[in-house]
């Protein structure tokens, strides 16, 4: 597979990371053998770059990998993320206390000694960026941590934590649905040297192989949350996502295939990580670095 760019100082990695959320069961019940089995798809297909966190599953998602990692003696570079309390309300703390317990555990369960990359899953309001950024390059320092990224933030908080210390990454939604990014974060990533990670490239399974289908989602799941999914959004949306995935087959590429392609086409620093819990699903989309966008098909 391709290889990216980590960010201005990082390592090379495969354009395409696998996202691990769904180990953790986000999208259905998944077993043990199953996310295995979907990590040797991963690393078959050329991906170098596994994408987790320790609120996956409440730390299944870590574990699985963890379990990979020793059964096959792989290296991968491993991105993983903390911010959340385990308690009810859920908050977000950016404490170091907090940050440094949170990734000592991600370590214990990944069994590894460090990460490449550790993102604050969220900004806590109360710490401020600057404060935030100096817990993380202390972590570089004591080689936790190669580097450090930022979910979910606007261009303004990377800049103050980038004048600190460079930051590797930024992990914001991003997909042909989804093109807020587009407003200026894309860009001043650019600008300073900053990977731009995309997550949920493929919509939250709209541009899946095969199409998400919300008549299938299970009672409770996050997806029937998302307006997009909604009864009296979903009719119009699908329109749309039947005409895409019948331009994909037209160019004999899967509608995930394609969608994963756009974004990669869009520049250089951005590295999608779309998830999935089966290998049947990464076999449909692992192609994409492969595909050259025409301008006719821009």
């Amino acid at each position: 597979m391709k290889q990216r760019q980590l960010g201005q100082n990082g390592p090379r990695v495969s354009a395409l990371g696998l996202g691990c959320l769904s180990f953790g069961g986000m999208f259905g019940p998944t077993t043990e053998a199953e996310s295995l089995r979907t990590l040797d798809a991963a690393w078959d297909s050329g991906m170098t770059f596994l994408d987790t966190a320790n609120g996956y599953g409440e730390g299944v998602s870590e574990t699985f990998i963890g379990q990979w990692l020793r059964k096959t003696g792989h290296r991968p570079h491993i991105a993983t993320k903390a911010a959340f309390t385990n308690d009810p309300a859920r908050r977000v703390d950016n404490r170091p206390e907090h940050m440094r317990a949170e990734l000592e555990g991600s370590l214990k369960r990944l069994g590894t000694d460090h990460v490449t990359l550790f993102y604050a899953h969220r900004h806590d309001p109360q710490i401020p960026a600057e404060d935030l950024a100096g817990t993380m390059q202390r972590l570089v320092e004591e080689g936790k941590i190669l580097g450090y990224g930022l979910s979910e933030i606007g261009p303004y908080t990377l800049e103050r934590c980038h004048a600190v210390h460079p930051v590797m990454a930024v992990q914001n939604e991003y997909s042909l649905w989804t093109r807020t990014p587009e407003l200026g974060l894309i860009q001043r990533c650019a600008s300073l040297g900053v990977a731009f990670v995309p997550f949920s490239p493929l919509a939250r399974g709209a541009f899946g192989t095969p199409m998400a289908d919300p008549a299938t989602f299970r009672d409770g799941e996050f997806r029937t949350r998302i307006p997009r999914f909604h009864a009296e959004n979903w009719p119009h949306n699908k329109a749309k996502l039947d005409a895409f995935h019948a331009y994909a087959r037209t160019r004999g590429f899967t509608p995930a295939a394609l969608a994963l392609a756009w974004l990669l086409d869009r520049a250089t620093h951005i590295l999608p990580i779309p998830g999935t819990r089966t290998a049947e699903h990464l076999r449909a989309w692992a192609m994409a670095p492969e595909i050259d966008l025409t301008d006719d098909d821009r």
